[in-house]
């Protein structure tokens, strides 16, 4: 939509001059194979379905109230699943949410937080919208994550691990290398795809009183319709949250949400078995498509990054879409010749390998 300067002139000018995030795509196409915007191709717990059904049956009269405003039943059970402190746990209408509180809480300073140049780019977006000072730091050409290079005067750390959208995760050592380098300054470990094979650094928390976890719901436990997300860290940290939070938004979970979640860590078998089966067909997956010829860098996510170095990636995710295929394309520095591919079950990582086998390449 291209608005004129007169229609903008009631807008405030921080917001003319925003750069909003953009949404991977939610098309309404059938037969499509939606491999572009992370989401889990398995359905959450039955438990889950049973819990949000006995809202409605229920507490039904209970929805002219508003929600618990601490999400105390959801706290309890995040911080029994993690083997930690309810008082060290705090919940938000998903991960972006907690991550505008964090920006919120422990950004705004005199110096530069500091985020890899490719990462999840929401960060740029609050760093404008806060109007906080960035430092992007360069990747290496393996596009990993170098703890060394964030030993350097900044105003905090906010890293994706495993790194979105190269997949790649960094290990508990090089976190805490960064962590102890920064005493001072609030470290943001941002775990969105963490439990499809990578390191938490929830086990940190109680060590570090500048680290900050936030996680998910959306991904590992297939609750992305229901917005829940989370951050883990020490009380005095999780207070600021709550200060945050309570002057923006009081009631950020409702009351499906609450029990669904809550549903879903009571579950811990059926969430394990889960993931397992996503990274068994992320396993496959990138076996097949370096069969292809693709170059695959090494994934602890529920995607893979991936490039050809016969096909440009813009045209490769234009013809694949023609065969009713998403995957999601960046077109910037760096990673234009890479595509991001959510693993779906095998049947849908099937079809398409068949239709590059077949129909593409």
């Amino acid at each position: 939509m291209t608005l004129s300067t007169a229609q903008m002139r009631f807008w405030s000018p921080e917001v003319r001059e925003l750069e909003p995030y953009v949404p991977g795509e939610q098309p309404k196409i059938q037969n499509l194979l939606k491999l572009n915007t992370n989401e889990n191709p398995y359905p959450p717990s039955p438990k889950v379905v049973e819990a949000v059904q006995a809202v409605l049956t229920q507490q039904a009269d209970a929805l002219r109230l508003y929600p618990d405003p601490d999400a105390t039943a959801l706290k309890q059970a995040i911080a029994k699943q993690q083997n930690i402190e309810v008082s060290q746990v705090f919940v938000g209408n998903g991960s972006d949410e907690v991550l505008a509180h964090i920006f919120k809480a422990f950004f705004l300073q005199d110096e530069p937080i500091l985020y890899p140049d490719i990462t999840y780019s929401f960060y740029p977006v609050y760093s404008q919208f806060f109007g906080t000072k960035t430092k992007e730091v360069p990747l290496n050409d393996n596009f990993e994550i170098e703890a060394k290079d964030y030993v350097q005067p900044n105003g905090g750390v906010i890293i994706t691990n495993p790194n979105a959208p190269t997949s790649i995760a960094l290990g508990l050592a090089e976190i805490e290398q960064i962590l102890k380098a920064n005493p001072d300054r609030v470290v943001v470990i941002d775990e969105a795809y963490v439990d499809f094979g990578a390191e938490s650094t929830v086990s940190l928390v109680n060590r570090y009183e500048n680290l900050v976890v936030c996680q998910t719901t959306s991904k590992s436990r297939s609750l992305a319709g229901l917005r829940v997300g989370f951050a883990i860290a020490q009380s005095h940290l999780i207070a600021a949250l709550e200060a945050v939070k309570n002057s923006f938004n009081s009631y950020p979970i409702d009351r499906f949400a609450i029990a669904a979640a809550v549903a879903s860590f009571e579950d811990q078998t059926y969430f394990e078995e889960q993931c397992q089966k996503v990274i068994s067909s992320r396993e496959k997956l990138v076996d097949n498509l370096t069969a292809l010829g693709f170059k695959v860098l090494p994934s602890k996510a529920n995607f893979i990054f991936t490039s050809h170095p016969s096909h440009d990636a813009g045209q490769l995710a234009q013809q694949l879409r023609g065969q009713g295929i998403i995957v999601r394309y960046f077109n910037k520095p760096r990673i234009n010749q890479f595509l991001r591919i959510t693993v779906g079950t095998d049947e849908q990582n099937e079809r398409l390998i068949q239709t590059l086998k077949e129909d593409i390449l």
